[in-house]
């Protein structure tokens, strides 16, 4: 049985679909899984041992149309559900199935701020999506794979951090779903652990900052190293703190102990740590009236106040990393 699955972007969203990909191989006899993704994102799924191939576009579909339909998928999963993926659908005419993405629900809560939502994560709904399949949640939660190669070394850390540290992910792709840099600064400076900076390229500068402003308890990677040695940074950490992101999912699959910051989004969206620890701890600033502004986020707080990072309890952050760092 010839399955296609269909998760664009972005990195936390496909991280989120690998229970689906794991037990569709698991339960499914002879199942051979095959995904389509953009080329960017290929590295999440290269190592996955559950996927026997990825397709990988840049930017235009249309060169993808004959070679998918030339591997006469029996079914095709789709999990991003939107005009694009429904193209793949109309072009390569295999049955299919499409999560539900309540898209309805959450403008109600953004807009009016009614709560229509259910209680149940993403990738439960991403898993009731193949349950025609008599597919059943085998409890593991996610996984994630790091090619040999791209492990980060312990001993290429500098010695301080070779006995621990927190990973402290600074990453987002919208301003309100990030911590302020002045706020990561009056973390890092209030407590003695060695704290890595995790994020891409666009964190460098914020990280250079809050590397300015320590005690020299902090390196900053930010930008400087690929999305597989940050993982494997996280997976190696005592605690991680991040932002609502790709690497807080990542920090989910390896079951760590996770502080996560909620700006403009909420965990009623579902897409919370999926099956966290029991020490992991979600941080928001509850009740306030402009809170959820959007499902994804903005490059700039449209109340101009963004009291939803700005009000973030500090100290609240401090206490609980000084409990749980071990």
């Amino acid at each position: 049985m010839k399955f296609l699955i269909i998760r664009f972007s972005s990195i936390g969203d496909i991280v989120l679909t690998s229970p689906v990909t794991r037990c569709l191989k698991n339960q499914v006899k002879n199942a051979e899984i095959h995904f389509i993704t953009k080329r960017k994102y290929e590295a999440i799924l290269d190592a996955n041992p559950n996927i026997d191939k990825v397709h990988v576009f840049d930017e235009n579909l249309i060169g993808m149309f004959h070679s998918l339909k030339e591997e006469k998928f029996d079914y095709i999963i789709d999990l991003h559900h939107n005009f694009r993926s429904g193209r793949i659908k109309r072009r390569v005419k295999a049955k299919s199935f499409s999560v539900n993405k309540l898209n309805w629900r959450k403008m109600l809560l953004i807009r009016l701020k009614i709560n229509r939502l259910p209680k149940k994560h993403i990738v439960d709904r991403y898993l009731e999506t193949i349950s025609t399949f008599d597919i059943k949640n085998d409890g593991e939660g996610l996984d994630f794979f790091i090619p040999e190669k791209e492990i980060f070394k312990n001993e290429e850390l500098p010695e301080p951090f070779q006995n621990g540290y927190i990973a402290f992910v600074i990453a987002g792709t919208y301003y309100t779903k990030k911590l302020p840099v002045e706020k990561v600064s009056e973390i890092c400076q209030n407590i003695k652990y060695p704290v890595i900076l995790l994020g891409g390229k666009n964190e460098f500068d914020e990280g250079e900052k809050v590397l300015s402003q320590s005690k020299g308890n902090v390196l900053n990677y930010a930008g400087k190293i690929s999305l597989n040695q940050s993982a494997s940074l996280v997976r190696a950490a005592n605690l991680v703190l991040t932002n609502d992101t790709g690497l807080m999912h990542i920090a989910a699959a390896f079951k760590k102990r996770i502080l996560s910051f909620w700006g403009n989004t909420v965990p009623d969206f579902g897409m919370v740590p999926y099956q966290p620890l029991q020490v992991s701890k979600i941080v928001e600033v509850e009740n306030l009236k402009c809170r959820p502004c959007s499902k994804l986020g903005h490059k700039n707080c449209p109340k101009k106040h963004f009291k939803c990072m700005n009000e973030i309890n500090t100290t609240e952050v401090i206490e609980w990393i000084n409990q749980h760092f071990l």
